[in-house]
């Protein structure tokens, strides 16, 4: 990732316009911005929050708050709470996401 031409600046996350992203069950809330070719997103997954597809997509995420299962398609499962991160390369390995009782997450793509 390189990221040039981002000149300082403070986000208030709360100020972000929301966006509603339905999974195989619950919602998905993205607070997005852009800085260049870098996204940077804190999502909220509601409870029982299953992703409808396999990502490839690289990411950097962390978890704010709740609880957050990440199974990975060679059936790998890891299960991140508050403080802990994961990081994949784009077309790396596949993953998706899933919550019982919702979670807060950061991320940077």
């Amino acid at each position: 990732m390189q990221m040039t031409d981002i000149p300082f600046s403070v986000t208030d996350w709360q100020d972000v316009a929301a966006t509603e992203h339905t999974g195989t069950t619950g919602m998905a809330t993205w607070r997005t911005r852009h800085f260049g070719a870098v996204r940077v997103r804190v999502v909220e997954y509601s409870p029982g929050y299953a992703a409808d597809h396999w990502c490839e997509k690289g990411h950097i995420l962390l978890v704010l708050d709740g609880e957050l299962v990440t199974e990975l398609a060679d059936g790998r499962v890891f299960t991140l709470s508050p403080g802990t991160s994961y990081q994949v390369a784009d077309d790396a390995e596949p993953h998706r996401s899933l919550t019982e009782n919702g979670a807060r997450l950061f991320i940077v793509d």
